[in-house]
């Protein structure tokens, strides 16, 4: 769940205004525009992509338009075309999920979240990273596989993978990244704040709870009396009252239990 700071539901009677229904759908369709302006405007991405230095001389629009500045592609082609279909499919598909599952206000919240991390780690980092909108994607792709970590996406149209094991391997890409150059870390930490705070953390704190619930579970077990055991056993052929209704007990002189067919003199 959200971070316990503050009752979500009092902050959305409060700023429900803040409610973008759809947000990754329209983030999807901007990205795939922009794409498709850099064959008409091939410089269109060094004109709207993050640049600091323009940023504090006035250029203010970069803050919004770097998110969708650079698509990662110089022209369209056959391949470039298929990536952004797919892109766009998947984050209507994404959008809808996350919506379905946390409401418009709080699914907001989450972009909003991840949009400011973005900002911030541009701004403090002595590069900005080109095309870094795409962890957008990033962030609703982590959070949709861990709400719904089996649905599967056929690869190459054939092969069924559940959705928790290509998270998986974005995640390790990113950690193999982030390992080949330091600065990378905590760049992909504030990218991806959205979803630490939104779905990671909450994850983790839904998993311990239900491995602390299982371990209460099994101490209660194991310090209940078995439902079954005898009331009466023979402390010389183990016969119980439960193996041998008929069987009668008593108490020998050295204060133990014996049946009658074998209590001694």
């Amino acid at each position: 769940m959200f971070p316990a700071m503050f009752s979500l539901d009092r902050l959305e009677s409060r700023l429900a205004w803040l409610s973008f229904p759809g947000f990754l759908r329209y983030y999807a369709m901007m990205h795939a525009l922009v794409y498709v302006l850099q064959v008409f405007r091939p410089d269109i991405g060094a004109l709207l992509e993050f640049d600091r230095a323009a940023i504090l001389s006035g250029e203010i629009w970069r803050l919004a338009t770097f998110l969708f500045a650079s698509s990662g592609f110089a022209g369209i082609g056959m391949l470039g075309i298929l990536f952004f279909f797919f892109m766009v499919m998947i984050a209507f598909m994404m959008n809808d999920a996350l919506e379905s599952a946390w409401g418009v206000f709080k699914t907001s919240l989450f972009h909003y979240c991840g949009v400011c991390g973005l900002v911030i780690a541009n701004f403090l980092f002595p590069n900005a990273m080109p095309g870094s909108g795409f962890m957008i994607y990033g962030s609703s792709f982590f959070a949709f596989a861990t709400l719904h970590p089996r649905h599967e996406f056929l690869m190459f149209f054939v092969l069924p993978v559940q959705v928790r094991f290509l998270a998986m391997l974005q995640a390790g890409l990113m950690l193999f990244s982030a390992l080949s150059n330091w600065l990378l870390l905590p760049f992909y930490l504030l990218g991806c704040a959205s979803y630490l705070l939104w779905a990671g953390l909450p994850a983790l704190r839904g998993t311990a709870r239900v491995i602390e619930s299982s371990q209460r579970r099994k101490r209660f077990e194991a310090a209940k009396e078995p439902a079954h055991a005898a009331f009466h056993t023979c402390a010389s052929c183990d016969r119980t009252d439960l193996t041998d209704s008929g069987l009668e007990f008593r108490v020998g002189a050295d204060g133990r239990e014996y049946c009658t067919d074998h209590l001694p003199e």
